[in-house]
């Protein structure tokens, strides 16, 4: 292949069209717009959604929830994680960074019930669950603030 050779797709590059040009052209006279009205007008156009004054889509339909872009980001971490991310039986928040269960700068990480843990661990400087606090001195461990 030589890169005097290649050219793009067949149909892939379309002319632009240029307006105005004479009754031979096909876009002469009124270049396109048709006749009258606000798209025949310069600068007559509306806003984006307007509807011709009908309730607009984005205004008709339900809206839900509400997600406070200022509030604390608490990381969820599933409890059968834990032992994988644990370093001599410890697991804090540098364990599960270094483990990647954890990205981010989240405001704190809380240990939520999820999957199975067999061996004891210590958790340190993270939250948990009620469900999984249980669990977790169920297997031999503990939970320190």
């Amino acid at each position: 292949m030589k890169l005097n050779t290649i050219s793009p797709a067949e149909g892939s590059k379309q002319e632009r069209r240029r307006v105005g040009r004479g009754i031979g052209s096909g876009f002469g006279k009124t270049a396109g717009r048709g006749h009258k009205g606000q798209h025949a007008r310069s600068g007559g156009y509306h806003k984006v959604g307007f509807e011709g004054g009908q309730m607009p889509l984005q205004r008709r339909i339900p809206k839900r929830g509400f997600r406070n872009a200022i509030a604390p980001r608490v990381a969820e971490v599933q409890l059968g994680l834990l032992a994988s991310a644990a370093i001599a039986g410890v697991v804090d928040l540098e364990a599960l960074r270094l483990r990647r269960l954890v990205r981010g700068k989240p405001a704190a990480v809380k240990v939520i019930l999820g999957g199975e843990l067999t061996e004891a661990i210590t958790v340190k400087g993270l939250r948990v669950s009620a469900g999984a606090r249980a669990v977790i001195e169920q297997a031999g461990g503990t939970v320190e603030a």
